[in-house]
């Protein structure tokens, strides 16, 4: 079985339900069956052929869903790109998936790189929508490769992780029985389609169980809440940032879309302790948090029917091990105990296959026993529960986002007026973290222009907070950076 087999319990078992709604329009699951199968003939009938790469540089919207299942169909490689990026952060995935074509729109068509086949969906769907109706979906394998999320690697370069259809419907599988997904659920669905989270938990839930989805272009505070009130949903999947904002609700309006909701979900980021309690008080839910990463996509979850542990992530998903490995253990196989802290391991069947075309990369990512080192760090309460405490390494969790310091501290050192530099994280109200950078000057230093043109090369979330003068770097005897220092200065000023 693929995720053919999977989305056609829906798409043709729930052909005439209402299936998804986005800026005033509504279509059925055939709609979108039908819309898919026009997709996948124009893909084929443009050259694609089996395991090919379509790369999609899209806001959300319908045509990246019917995109996507075409892909699946056409047994090509879905590649999403984040729109927040810029061209020097897509040029590096254009170059490293080879995609056959982009899919953009005209707005953002400014920011790819020169050279790329680029299809603008408004100059494509007259074309699209002439194709047939009908598709013969590809046979494929469930280890076949779906698609290819990139995700910033410790030498801050994205890497691929190469996801299969098998990886997908397990982790679908999964949170359709843990948190009782079901045709009778109705999503509001406002997380980017270009992430794992809004990609892999939104749309797999939704195409194997066949609820009905309020896709939003983004999330905006502006109008939330309006749109709770409107579509009166019964799910909710979210991040630190939106709850945030939620919480400026007034009490009656969050009644109100409470008294409605079933389940809220947050994850991509840690949820403070503090916001989970605001918001059982204010909304009278308790919000399940869970973890998970692009490479594995959920990996542990707090209970539906149990206790939903402030600060805790809760327990592994069906078919899901984890080890928490000491960090100094090589080969990973030395655990700690209970209520110490050690880096988490994964094996499961939502396990990516591994990084696209960087074997060395994949090697060092697993353990001889199959283990998936994820770089994070951990404990185990004495009853299961498992509480996140960070990463090995420099990660900043910013809205949901990855950042890694690397990246920004490349591009900082290629602009006039800078010597040297480094980003560290630090906390944020709101964002969860967010990245500041130090920099030793050089001849030309301008703090301020140097932000604008951080604004302009960077995506918003990699932008640093402020950017600080320093004299030098606090380095150890061997030369490394000595972040720590850094971050306790970030703190403090």
């Amino acid at each position: 079985m693929n995720l053919n087999d999977l989305f056609d319990l829906t798409l043709k078992g729930c052909a005439k339900q209402g299936a998804l709604e986005f800026q005033g329009s509504s279509l059925t699951f055939q709609d979108l069956d039908v819309r898919s199968n026009q997709w996948a003939n124009h893909l084929r009938e443009s050259g694609f052929e089996r395991a090919d790469r379509l790369a999609v540089y899209l806001p959300n919207c319908v045509e990246l869903i019917a995109a996507y299942i075409a892909c699946v169909k056409a047994a090509i490689i879905f590649t999403p790109i984040n729109v927040l990026y810029r061209e020097r952060e897509i040029e590096h995935i254009v170059d490293d998936a080879e995609p056959k074509a982009l899919l953009t729109n005209r707005e953002l068509s400014a920011n790819v790189p020169s050279g790329s086949n680029v299809w603008c969906v408004e100059d494509v769907m007259a074309d699209v929508g002439q194709r047939p109706v009908d598709f013969s979906a590809e046979g494929v394998e469930g280890d076949s490769l779906a698609a290819l999320v990139y995700t910033s690697g410790t030498t801050g370069r994205s890497k691929g992780a190469a996801l299969t259809h098998n990886n997908f419907a397990a982790n679908a599988t999964a949170l359709n029985t843990c948190w009782r997904m079901s045709a009778q659920d109705r999503m509001l669905l406002a997380l980017p389609l270009f992430h794992v989270h809004g990609l892999g938990n939104g749309l797999h839930t939704w195409l194997s169980s066949g609820y009905r989805v309020r896709l939003l272009e983004r999330f905006r505070k502006e109008t939330i809440l309006d749109e709770f009130l409107d579509f009166e949903p019964t799910v909710f999947f979210g991040v630190p940032t939106m709850y945030e904002r939620l919480l400026a609700a007034p009490p009656d309006v969050a009644r109100a879309i409470g008294l409605r909701m079933r389940l809220f979900v947050s994850g991509s980021a840690p949820l403070p302790a503090a916001t989970l309690e605001r918001f059982r008080k204010l909304f009278g839910h308790t919000i399940l948090e869970r973890y998970g990463m692009s490479e594995t996509m959920m990996n542990l979850s707090n209970p539906y029917a149990g206790e939903r542990r402030p600060g805790s992530v809760g327990k592994p998903l069906p078919g899901i091990s984890i080890r928490l490995a000491d960090p100094d253990s090589e080969d990973g196989r030395v655990e700690v105990a209970d209520g110490e802290t050690g880096e988490v391991l994964i094996k499961g069947p939502n396990v990516f296959s591994g990084y696209w075309r960087q074997p060395a990369a994949t090697a060092q990512a697993f353990t001889a026993d199959g283990y998936f080192r994820s770089g994070d760090l951990a404990s185990r309460s004495s009853d299961g529960y498992y509480t996140l405490q960070g990463r090995r390494t420099e990660l900043i969790l910013c809205g949901g986002f990855n950042v890694y310091p690397r990246e920004i501290e490349e591009f900082l050192c290629e602009q006039t007026g800078v010597a040297e530099a480094a980003v560290v994280g630090v906390p944020d109200t709101v964002k969860g973290q967010a990245p500041v950078a130090y920099v030793v000057a050089a001849a030309g230093f301008d703090a301020a222009a140097l932000l604008v043109r951080c604004r302009e090369g960077l995506a918003s979330f990699k932008t640093p907070r402020k950017i600080v003068e320093i004299d030098e770097l606090p380095r150890n005897a061997l030369g490394k950076v000595q972040r720590h220092l850094l971050a306790t200065k970030a703190m403090a000023t």
